[in-house]
């Protein structure tokens, strides 16, 4: 995984689906201050990159899950990461959203369920974990098997780990950040200098910058 790791990062980082700027960081919904901003929705525009993540998802799943039914999507960015594995895999494909909607069937999770039914779950980012468990519990209620979970890409915050290993769900990431730093430092994207501050905010990514 770390030979793909390297390749995924450099990908993202050539399209600019991720950017790093340590001067001027990004504020995210949280309120961190983040020196990265990743939106993993733009390699849906590239075909090439598209399908390589796609394949890597598959493969991915077909060694590490051989008993899947179903993928699942978590919305939104998920989705359509999701719906393409299961078309690659001949798979049903289901997606959870963030909160019931407010009308009709008040559904949470879209798409044909069948209790028992053994899922993986595409989400395109981890940070905390916070979100993409939330679909996890989601499915659980309705009674579905979570097999794990696969992300293209992980912050690998101690957190994350903590939480998805308190709720019991496999997380496979297909790059990550400490990959990220060593493209990002091959393309000359930042310096020697800049590493330092850039794994400052891993390790402290809650008070970083204040």
């Amino acid at each position: 995984m770390n030979d793909t790791a390297s390749v995924i990062a450099r990908k993202l980082l050539e399209i600019n689906a991720i950017k790093l700027n340590v001067d001027h960081p990004f504020t995210w919904a949280s309120g961190w201050r983040s020196p990265i901003y990743c939106d993993n929705r733009l390699s849906l525009s590239y075909p090439e990159v598209r399908t390589h993540i796609k394949r890597l998802l598959s493969d991915t799943i077909k060694q590490a899950f051989d008993s899947i039914e179903a993928i699942a999507g978590v919305a939104t960015a998920g989705i359509p990461q999701g719906a393409l594995v299961a078309d690659d895999l001949n798979v049903p494909f289901i997606y959870i959203r963030s909160k019931p909607k407010g009308h009709g069937m008040e559904n949470m999770i879209e798409g044909k369920i069948t209790p028992g039914q053994k899922v993986v779950v595409i989400e395109d980012l981890v940070s905390t974990g916070g979100s993409s468990l939330k679909a996890v519990e989601a499915l659980r209620a309705n009674q579905l098997e979570v097999l794990g979970m696969l992300s293209i890409f992980t912050y690998g915050f101690p957190v994350a780990e903590d939480n998805f290993s308190r709720a019991g769900v496999k997380l496979i990431s297909l790059s990550n950040y400490s990959s990220l730093i060593d493209e990002a430092l091959k393309l000359k994207y930042i310096d020697e200098e800049q590493i330092s501050k850039l794994r400052q905010w891993r390790e402290f990514p809650s008070t970083w910058g204040n």
